[in-house]
């Protein structure tokens, strides 16, 4: 039996991640500030991503059970919505701690545990290689910077017999979504700058995330691309057509629909 890492594994991808690979025949260490219960070939872990000690403690439950992991896939991550000029500095450094500290953390501790042949996926976003929608911004930078050390820990790893790839993913179907709108509205309450701007906003967000993805297809992708003998770098899920028309546009003609749909 295969031993398997994944992190957020206790919210709606990450449950539906731990299901699938469980039935296909891994035993799954389900690493979550809010551990899940435990079952059969399910280890719950509870720690925080961000937290060494936190972190250690994890690594040493995990090599009291096993001296190998054939991989980890992080889907740990935390969505922010808010004016870069408005948010407070703690919610600004949460998120790349959460989105890029946790991931660094966890690689470089459980690294040990990888042997040749090992797999790491790291959930990203469509964002990451396009330019963010206003507000959107922060989270945008931290998984574009995810995605950037994704890169270059692949060009790293691979002379370690280790792969590295992306999953980058359009809206999905889990709590995150609830987030985003429970964000969207405290935004629309709290800015001083952009209050007309952002309730058009909100037309927009919806169009977005109309189309999304239940977590059980992002399950299954990250099954297929770990299945791979010699998984790619790069793949996407859900790309929302909206976003891909807006980043054909040069970009002088971008800030001027932005600013002609939101502007005052």
């Amino acid at each position: 039996m295969k031993d398997l890492l994944i992190t957020g594994a206790n919210g709606g991808m990450g449950r539906a991640a731990v299901d699938l690979f469980v039935s296909r025949g891994y035993r799954v260490f389900a690493l979550d500030r809010d551990a899940c219960a435990p079952r059969e070939n399910v280890i719950p872990l509870r720690a925080d991503v961000t937290d060494e000690t936190s972190v250690s403690e994890a690594l040493r439950s995990v090599t009291a059970a096993t001296d190998e992991l054939c991989g980890i896939i992080h889907l740990a991550g935390v969505y922010m919505l808010d004016s870069l000029v408005e948010i407070t500095p703690e919610a600004f450094e949460r998120a790349f701690r959460v989105n890029m500290y946790g991931a660094f953390l966890i690689n470089r501790t459980f690294l040990p545990l990888l042997k040749k042949g090992a797999k790491i996926i790291l959930l990203t976003s469509e964002l990451a290689v396009r330019d963010p929608l206003p507000f959107t911004g922060l989270y945008a930078v931290t998984k574009t910077a995810l995605d950037q050390y994704a890169y270059s820990l692949r060009m790293e790893l691979q002379l370690l017999g280790i792969s590295v790839s992306v999953l980058r993913a359009g809206a999905v179907d889990t709590g995150m979504i609830g987030e985003s709108t429970r964000q969207l509205d405290a935004f629309c309450r709290h800015t001083t700058l952009y209050a007309f701007n952002a309730k058009r906003f909100r037309q927009i967000v919806d169009s977005v995330e109309a189309r999304k993805i239940p977590p059980a297809g992002i399950a299954r992708r990250l099954f297929r691309i770990f299945s791979r003998k010699k998984p790619g770098f790069a793949y996407s899920v859900n790309r929302n057509p909206l976003l891909i028309m807006l980043d054909m546009l040069p970009k002088r003609a971008r800030f001027f629909m932005i600013k002609k749909v939101l502007g005052t």
